[in-house]
């Protein structure tokens, strides 16, 4: 059984399907492309494909991250332009490698993400990040299916700052603007970006008049000592053998030197 980790992006209006709507239009992609996938025992067998910290429904990401089991070989790159040819626009496969080392989901520890908020001046931003960095605990309430829970939003942040927007061609300034990267470590309970945003406003009193615009940048290991987050699949790329030499390149190796001039 070979297994193959893939990297997909949300994009556009498609930020707005559920997992649940992903999941089937990749089962689709799948038996379009004729992958030759392994499939679980029992009364009602499904693709073995194990989804990795799904983004929430409504934000873009760049960084999700997926693995298929396959009961015959395939190499990855052709695999992977087969599956994004077959899904829509703005589900789009961008990486994929075999599975050479274990424990994807345990590389996820941290995300990246960017939230636009429109109609907010970045100084008023810069201000609000301060407070709650400067702040030892921020709690929040979040309503989930068991109630109410209060939280701390807080310490799951390892960087917060506030940036100009980039200049875009398509998007003309017509007001303020002010972009917020956010690195959060993925505790238990999850802190998302909205909890960061009710902590902004519960500190500092910060609203933007539309909702913000959030985006996952990229999701991996959190490295204290650099406060990064690196690549998943890194480990492994780094772990495939090396390529034989080719037959002209054995040839120029072992090519006895002429008599010198």
């Amino acid at each position: 059984m070979q297994r193959i980790r893939l990297r997909y992006t949300k994009r556009g209006r498609l930020r707005f399907t559920s997992h649940r709507d992903f999941q089937r239009a990749f089962e689709r992609a799948l038996r379009r492309a004729e992958v030759p996938m392994a499939y679980s025992a029992g009364f009602t067998p499904h693709p073995k494909v194990s989804y990795a910290n799904a983004a929430p429904t409504g934000t873009g990401s760049e960084g999700e991250f997926l693995e298929i089991a396959l009961t015959e070989h395939r190499d990855p790159e052709k695999l992977r332009a087969l599956l994004d040819e077959s899904l829509p626009d703005g589900l789009d496969i961008v990486d994929a490698v075999e599975a050479r080392t274990p424990g994807l989901a345990d590389r996820l520890t941290a995300s990246v993400w960017e939230l636009r908020l429109e109609g907010v001046p970045v100084e008023e931003a810069r201000s609000a990040v301060a407070a709650f960095l400067g702040a030892e605990a921020v709690e929040v309430r979040r309503k989930t299916k068991n109630g109410i829970r209060t939280f701390d939003a807080r310490g799951a942040v390892a960087a917060l700052e506030a940036q100009e927007p980039r200049p875009q061609a398509d998007r003309p300034a017509d007001g303020p603007c002010a972009i917020l990267r956010l690195v959060v470590r993925h505790v238990t309970p999850a802190v998302r970006p909205d909890d960061v945003l009710s902590g902004l406003r519960a500190v500092a009193d910060l609203a933007p008049p539309v909702p913000a615009a959030v985006t996952r940048l990229a999701q991996g290991l959190f490295d204290e000592e650099s406060g990064t987050v690196t690549d998943p699949l890194a480990p492994d790329r780094e772990a495939a053998p090396a390529a034989p030499p080719t037959a002209a390149g054995t040839a120029n190796a072992t090519a006895p030197e002429g008599p010198a001039a």
